[in-house]
C-alpha cells in the first residue's frame, strides 16, 4: 500500500452507438480506445461530489465517457520484456514479457494520462485529491510509474503485485502521464475511487467507485 503525490512531471478507435447526455458520452456498446491521448483518470467536482471520467483527446474534440463504457486496449505492439536493470524489479522477473503503455507518447499506442484540469483551485483542501486504486483483477499485475529525465523508473505509483490499495495524489490543474504496465495478456478490471475535503469547511467529498476494463493483446 502506498500513497504517492503526483504533480505535473511531464509536460481512437471507432465508437459504436454513442449518445451525448449531459455532456458525457453514453455508449450503447463499449467504446474501444487503443491509440492517442486519453486521460484515463479525468477528475471533476460537480454538484457536491467528485467525478471520474475517461477524457478521450485523440480526436479533434475531447469526448468524455463513463469508465464502464470504455474498453482500454494495449495493442500487441506494446509488448516488450522486463529489463535486467534492478530498477524494474517491481515488474517481476527480468526477461519476462510485459505490455507497457508508455509515459512518452507513441502514436501507435494508447497514451494514458491523469487529468485534473477541471478542478478549480481553492475548492478542495490544499487543492489535493486522493485517487485510490482499490483493486485489480486479471491474469497478471498492473504497475503504474513515472520515469526520470533519463527514462529510468523514478516513482512507482501503483503496483498490484505488492498489495492494494495504492493512492495517487493529484493537485487541481494537474495533467500528467505515466507508464502503465501489465505482466500478462488478457482482460483486467481496475476499481478506482477519488476522495478529498472541501476547502470551505473540511467536509469530505468522494466519487463513486468506478470500474475500468483493460484488454491486453498478445
Amino acid at each position: 500500500m502506498r500513497n504517492t503525490s503526483l504533480r505535473t512531471l511531464v509536460g481512437v478507435s471507432g465508437a459504436v452507438g454513442v449518445l451525448m447526455i449531459g455532456g458525457q458520452a453514453q455508449a450503447a456498446c463499449p467504446v474501444v480506445l487503443d491509440q492517442g491521448h486519453v486521460d484515463v483518470v479525468g477528475l471533476a467536482y460537480e454538484d457536491g461530489s467528485l467525478e471520474i471520467a475517461v477524457h478521450d483527446e485523440s480526436g479533434a474534440e475531447e469526448v468524455e465517457y463513463a469508465p464502464e463504457d470504455v474498453l482500454l486496449r494495449a495493442l500487441p505492439a506494446s509488448e516488450t520484456t522486463i529489463p535486467s536493470d534492478p530498477a524494474y524489479a517491481f515488474l517481476g522477473t527480468a526477461g519476462k514479457p510485459a505490455w507497457i503503455l508508455p509515459q512518452v507518447q507513441n502514436p501507435d499506442l494508447l497514451w494514458a494520462g491523469f487529468g485534473a484540469e477541471e478542478l478549480e483551485s481553492g475548492v478542495l483542501q490544499d487543492d489535493e485529491v486522493d485517487v485510490s486504486f482499490k483493486s485489480v483483477s486479471g491474469p497478471g499485475r498492473l504497475a503504474v510509474w513515472t520515469d526520470d529525465v533519463f527514462g529510468e523508473p523514478e516513482t512507482v505509483l501503483v503496483n498490484s503485485g505488492d498489495g492494494l490499495p495504492d493512492t495517487v495524489q493529484l493537485a487541481a490543474g494537474d495533467h500528467t502521464h505515466a507508464n502503465w504496465a501489465f505482466t500478462k495478456a488478457g482482460t483486467y478490471t481496475v476499481k478506482v475511487k477519488a476522495a478529498a475535503h472541501l476547502a470551505s469547511d473540511g467536509s469530505p467529498v468522494s466519487s463513486r467507485t468506478v470500474t475500468y476494463t483493460f484488454e491486453v493483446q498478445k
